[in-house]
């Protein structure tokens, strides 16, 4: 299973490009599954539900099931957060993994940058960040530069990077 990165500083606008390159990646035949990682706590059950109400009572993990999706949830309670690594192979194998965030990890990321952010480029500290997606000219770097508008280009460098074949 490849491997490929989006990070960017909040608000940069990495899930909006995930979402645009999937469909893209689709339909070249690709299998893509996703992971993100969030800074907060989140939650996909609603209290009152019994999944919910499973989890309350102490359930490690509580897996829900439909005939359109299903969804396992895993309690880390007092563990602390999964590697990375470990959390790869919990996923079915596909051609393509994007992983948006976990910017630490030392896997081959894209990053995108919006100049309208302000913020500083993460592949200046970063050798792991391959190329950079941003909405405007940085001739300093010694990493290729992505036009964050063209999403087919974007989507054709991360083929290539990862030598998944275009098809």
């Amino acid at each position: 299973m490849k491997v490929m990165g989006i990070v960017g500083w909040s608000g940069s606008g990495k899930t909006s490009l995930l979402v645009e390159i999937l469909p893209l990646l689709k339909e070249r035949g690709l299998k893509v599954s996703t992971m993100k990682h969030a800074h907060h706590r989140f939650d996909v059950d609603k209290p009152g539900k019994d999944s919910f109400r499973h989890r309350e009572a102490g359930a490690s993990e509580v897996l829900v099931v439909t005939s359109s999706r299903w969804v396992l949830m895993h309690e880390s309670r007092e563990e602390s957060e999964p590697s990375i690594e470990s959390l790869i192979e919990r996923m079915t194998p596909v051609d393509l993994l994007l992983i948006e965030g976990f910017k630490t990890h030392p896997h081959p990321k894209l990053e995108i940058h919006r100049k309208s952010e302000g913020k500083s480029l993460l592949c200046l500290e970063d050798p792991g960040i391959v190329a950079i997606a941003s909405d405007c000219p940085l001739p300093e770097l010694e990493i290729p530069r992505l036009d964050l508008n063209d999403t087919q280009a974007i989507a054709d460098f991360i083929l290539a990077h990862t030598g998944l074949h275009l098809r």
